[in-house]
């Protein structure tokens, strides 16, 4: 088991790293759209279909997939992972309903748990 959280922990920190990189190294584009961000999510989605993809396949272990799956994509996007969640979701026979509910309610719910999460955070602010 240890093993197991030690190659999601490693993977996790060069994941955030290349992440950091990513953002340091790519522009923004005009109209402030998050070209830095865009780039880092699909390019880890990539990645992780990538990744499963291999493993479908039997091109990599079950290790790999924690390292690069789930602790470098996981530190550098966690946006690929929702994708590949929903992608699953959409290729089984009868849930495309509960993939597109995934990704609206992801969507919605995850813009609301930021919303909330700085003004929590202006209201601690203020408090202090």
């Amino acid at each position: 088991m240890w093993s197991k959280i030690i190659l999601v922990f490693l993977g996790g920190g060069m994941g955030a790293v290349v992440r950091e990189f990513i953002i340091l190294l790519i522009p923004q584009a005009r109209g402030d759209f998050p070209t830095d961000i865009f780039v880092a999510n699909v390019g880890a989605s990539f990645i992780l279909g990538l990744t499963f993809g291999n493993r479908r396949l039997n091109q990599v272990s079950d290790e790999f997939v924690l390292l690069v799956g789930t602790g470098v994509m996981g530190g550098m996007s966690t946006f690929s992972t929702y994708v590949y969640g929903a992608y699953s979701e959409m290729m089984m026979p009868g849930h495309l309903l509960v993939a597109s509910l995934y990704v609206v309610a992801s969507a919605v719910v995850g813009y609301l748990a930021t919303w909330l999460g700085l003004a929590a955070a202006k209201t601690r602010r203020r408090a202090a």
